[in-house]
């Protein structure tokens, strides 16, 4: 299955996973709405959505880059709007776009409270209610979070609460859409990686350049994610995939070349089941 001649309105997808997903449609000959705040180069982020469209386009796919802040309810219309007048509608949806901040309860500021919950929880609920109308209209039409299996354990919660609930309500949405959607042939599904992936997240917030070398890189959640992507959405809904689950069942093998590096033992994810096991073939030990 390809996703060749698709339309996929991606959030946050100007660097990162959301970027990583965007380039490996693109190979397949892809449309992609580039929907992000970074117009303008980042003092200590790399990436704009007009460098993301120039690598989209080398890359084989179609770009239109949007400056789209997830909490705006006007921009995200009307840039859902000109994605599918440019593209001739929208097959595919993906959740991208998500705030961190891993703080305790009496450390966390309520403004940073209110744009966690704001981007996570509200943008993903209002991007895909803006997008249902067309989506409704494609052939095998997809709606993927990048959000964790609803594992409602204390130890998730505690220490950065805030966090939790906004990453959650993503995961929410998913159970809520799947069901309420299903009849319409609309999939809806989350996307978790097993272990940190080796994104600006990582690197400035939550563990610097050792856990960038204890991570893998954001080619796996790509890879994952068009394997999820490709799937008949009215058979495969509902689901809380990990990425090299997902990529195991499609047959891979050899996780190696997904390593920042192989020397050093990787480092698992937040939010991961621990009846979640790894496939035969994975090791979360460093090489030699």
């Amino acid at each position: 299955m390809t996703l060749e001649g698709k339309t996929l309105f991606i959030t946050g997808a100007s660097r990162g996973i959301g970027l990583a997903i965007a380039l490996r449609a693109a190979r397949d000959g892809a449309n992609i709405a580039i929907a992000a705040k970074t117009s303008e180069p980042h003092p200590k982020l790399p990436g704009t959505i007009f460098t993301a469209a120039e690598d989209i386009e080398k890359a084989g796919g179609k770009a239109l880059p949007l400056t789209v802040d997830v909490r705006d309810e006007d921009a995200v219309k009307a840039g859902i709007d000109e994605t599918a007048e440019k593209f001739g509608g929208i097959d595919i949806v993906v959740n991208n776009a998500s705030a961190i901040q891993l703080t305790p309860t009496p450390q966390t500021d309520m403004k940073r409270f209110d744009l966690m919950h704001q981007v996570n929880a509200r943008g993903t609920f209002m991007v895909t209610k803006h997008a249902l109308p067309w989506l409704e209209k494609s052939g095998n039409p997809h709606v993927l979070m990048l959000s964790p299996p609803l594992d409602m354990k204390e130890y998730w919660f505690a220490g950065h609460v805030a966090y939790s609930m906004a990453k959650y309500g993503m995961s929410m949405c998913v159970l809520g859409f799947a069901g309420e959607f299903r009849a319409k042939g609309i999939a809806v599904n989350a996307l978790w990686p097993r272990t940190t992936i080796a994104t600006a997240a990582v690197a400035n917030i939550v563990g610097g350049e050792g856990m960038m070398r204890a991570s893998r890189t954001p080619d796996i959640m790509a890879d994952a994610a068009h394997a999820i992507l490709t799937r008949p959405s009215r058979e495969f809904t509902g689901n809380f995939c990990i990425d090299d689950t997902i990529l195991a069942e499609e047959g891979v093998t050899d996780f190696e070349p997904y390593r920042v590096d192989p020397s050093v033992a990787l480092q698992p994810d937040f939010f991961v089941p621990e009846d979640a096991t790894p496939p035969a073939a994975v090791s979360l030990k460093p090489v030699g």
